[in-house]
């Protein structure tokens, strides 16, 4: 059996990784979201073990102490990281695994598995993306505020992806994703 693709699959927050990634595993059931571990809370739409593992600041440095991680790293005063051995396990079982982080764990990631495949989702525009937020309404004003801040940022490390996908529309987007995903596997 051919071990799976690790994809790093990111772009700013609030540009539509989730709804695009809901569409790929429709479409492809050979594709895996790695499960991250966060200390944020959970919000309304979360499930334990499905969206994160959620844990407490001092069980995620008990974890770094471990290195069990494959990357980790703070945003908005909440730790994310990636637990490294669920990920090799279904990489071993022929699975392509997507970790959607956000853009420096993706470079820790790039640095520790060069071969991975790395794609960065785009907005239309910052207006765009700025709605996006707002429409979510999960935020406060002051967070909304600094991860727009952050997402002008994180799109100056878009360059450092091998692939760069416009979510003008999730479903285009998610046809270019799987269309990438094909070329890097022939």
């Amino acid at each position: 059996m051919a071990k799976g693709k690790l994809v790093v699959y990111t772009g700013c927050s609030g540009v539509g990784k989730g709804t695009i990634m809901k569409k790929l595993l429709k479409r492809n059931p050979n594709i895996k979201l790695s499960v991250s571990c966060t200390t944020r809370p959970p919000r309304d739409e979360d499930i334990e073990g499905v969206t994160y593992y959620f844990v407490t600041k001092d069980r995620f440095k008990e974890i770094i102490n471990e290195d069990g991680f494959l990357e980790h790293a703070e945003f908005c005063g909440n730790m994310y990281g990636t637990p490294e051995k669920p990920l090799n396990d279904l990489l071993e079982k022929g699975f392509d695994v997507f970790l959607e982080i956000e853009v420096d764990g993706g470079m820790q990631v790039m640095k520790k598995r060069p071969d991975c495949v790395s794609i960065f989702i785009t907005p239309p525009s910052m207006e765009e993306l700025e709605k996006r937020l707002r429409g979510r309404a999960t935020e406060d004003e002051e967070t909304i505020i600094k991860r727009m801040a952050r997402a002008k940022e994180e799109m100056e490390f878009e360059k450092f992806y091998k692939y760069s996908v416009l979510n003008d529309n999730a479903d285009r987007a998610a046809d270019e994703i799987l269309s990438i995903l094909k070329e890097e596997k022939e």
